[in-house]
């Protein structure tokens, strides 16, 4: 079972932690072994310096060493969404996606490649990258459920970084998000299908949802897609965990019926 954790995170850092901590719980003893939380999970920033200040550096921190001892005492997989990581800017942070195995160790880290720089219109702008430094490189770990890769949020609108992970061997693919409502109403539930019907792999998908105290509002519906890009479910508002069995034997299926990513030829 893998799980998709639905949050609405604030500036409270300890508060977000303990929502955390009780999702993951909820999750564990519905049998899940792998979950994904959402992007920006510990920290919805109000502002640049918010970030600055909780940054934290490699395997060190209190959202790091909070996440390792509750992935431990779980037992439990966690993709953890993402937490700033101070990086070679002074005023910049990465926007680090870690991944924990049911040990507490860190076993990945993928650093967001696409910054979201947009102007919506009706005064919704975003520019992260005057606060974020880009990653540069796609990241794929080996998990006891199927080779894992790790995209977040705006990454989801650039198909050859799916294309670099299933070349990498993924079989599920992990999205922590932020999605705004505009966009989401528009783009989040085709886009998310397209990844996996693209890769015939899973997309667990686990989004911000709700208004935040940042003043931002997100769009939710966390969903789990099968590698036919059925969406086996769906949460499209408030806090909560979104499950879904994951069969190795089914994506083995799909692509022995539908061997697309085999017909490549460009």
């Amino acid at each position: 079972m893998i799980a998709a954790i639905q949050m609405c995170s604030g500036v409270d850092v300890e508060a977000n932690l303990v929502a955390a901590g009780r999702l993951l719980r909820e999750a564990r003893e519905a049998g899940c072994q792998l979950a994904v939380l959402p992007e920006n999970f510990a920290l919805m920033a109000r502002v640049p310096a918010d970030r600055l200040r909780h940054a934290e550096d490699e395997r060190r921190g209190p959202i790091q060493e909070g996440l390792s001892r509750l992935c431990r005492e779980l037992g439990l997989w966690v993709v953890a969404g993402t937490i700033p990581m101070r990086c070679g800017s002074p005023d910049k942070v990465r926007a680090a996606c870690l991944v924990y195995d049911s040990h507490g160790e860190q076993v990945a880290r993928y650093d967001k490649i696409h910054l979201f720089d947009v102007n919506l219109g009706a005064g919704e702008r975003y520019a992260e990258s005057d606060s974020f430094e880009p990653g540069n490189a796609p990241v794929v770990v080996a998990t006891p459920y199927g080779t894992l890769g790790l995209a977040v949020c705006y990454d989801l609108r650039f198909p050859e970084l799916f294309r670099a992970l299933l070349a990498q061997g993924a079989e599920l693919i992990s999205l922590p998000a932020a999605f705004t409502v505009p966009t989401g109403e528009a783009h989040w539930d085709v886009l998310l299908r397209a990844r996996a019907i693209e890769n015939s792999c899973y997309v667990v998908a686990a989004a911000q949802v709700g208004h935040h105290d940042n003043g931002r509002t997100t769009y939710g519906h966390s969903l789990i897609v099968d590698p036919w890009g059925t969406v086996l479910n769906c949460q499209p508002a408030g806090t909560g965990v979104v499950l879904a069995p994951y069969e190795h034997e089914r994506l083995d299926a799909v692509r022995r019926r539908l061997p697309s990513i085999k017909h490549r030829r460009l």
